[in-house]
């Protein structure tokens, strides 16, 4: 399977600040081709690259620039060289994080999940979170954990997974976000999915169905949103001036949510 993807970022700097990027598809991949650059105030900069135990990829640039562009494209064609599963992953996995509050959602997941385990409990979670949650752009805020989300009944692709993930670490299940590229997405975006490891590895639990799961493309990996934004910046205040998303593939697959697939 050949995937494409873009990225084009424009950004206003109101002072000196760290940016801190995660666009670039994750280490690991079979890349066919990578080209990664920004421009700040009209020259070519070139930025740090720092790569996390789970193969994402940040890119860091300190700058008193006021305009920097970004732009990014990537072919990979195959599937990604899986690691072996982190036993410290699996703890970090459980425990409530600052937008998946599995603590505050354990008598939600008992009472609607009891008895459900391994690929059937996926299925439930991902069912019941669509059923839940209306998907309406621009409807949280960036502060929006699952919690209020669940209150709220509508979200982003972020809140559904939050919501995801908070459900199934408050049954046991170790869960995480996965930033991604999503061929077939529309209106194309970033798009956020969760995995959950049941029966010895992750699998995909995408409860917004918006784009198959089979040609999703990793970019971060992280407890949740907080670890897996496109753009971080340290500093002064910025403007998202620009934003472009592409992802296409060679065949686009039919997902019918039926089966236990894997981000590869």
């Amino acid at each position: 399977m050949k995937r494409t993807v873009t990225s084009h970022l424009d950004l206003t700097l109101s002072g000196p600040t760290k940016l801190v990027y995660s666009v670039a598809v994750a280490a690991r991949a079979p890349f066919e081709s990578e080209l990664l650059s920004i421009v700040a105030d009209g020259e070519a900069v070139e930025p740090q690259e720092i790569v996390d135990a789970n193969g994402t990829r940040l890119h860091v640039l300190q700058t008193s620039a006021q305009l920097v562009s970004l732009d990014y494209r990537a072919v990979v064609d195959g599937q990604f060289d899986v690691p072996a599963v982190d036993e410290l992953d699996l703890i970090t996995y459980l425990r409530p994080s600052r937008y998946c509050e599995s603590d505050s959602l354990g008598p939600t997941a008992l009472s609607e999940f009891a008895g459900l385990t391994d690929q059937p409990l996926l299925a439930a979670v991902g069912d019941w979170v669509a059923g839940h949650i209306t998907y309406a752009a621009g409807s949280s805020l960036p502060t929006d954990g699952a919690v209020r989300t669940l209150l709220g009944r509508q979200g982003v692709c972020r809140d559904f997974a939050h919501l995801s993930i908070a459900l199934l670490r408050a049954l046991n299940v170790p869960a995480r976000m996965a930033a991604v590229f999503a061929p077939g997405l529309s209106p194309m975006e970033y798009h956020a999915v969760c995995e959950a490891y049941v029966n010895g590895a992750w699998y995909v639990v995408d409860a917004t169905h918006l784009a198959p799961r089979q040609s999703l493309l990793r970019v971060a990996t992280g407890r949740d949103a907080a670890d897996t934004a496109f753009l971080t910046n340290l500093g002064g205040n910025v403007q998202l001036s620009g934003l472009e998303v592409t992802a296409t593939v060679d065949e686009l697959p039919w997902d019918d949510g039926s089966q236990l697939l894997q981000l590869v």
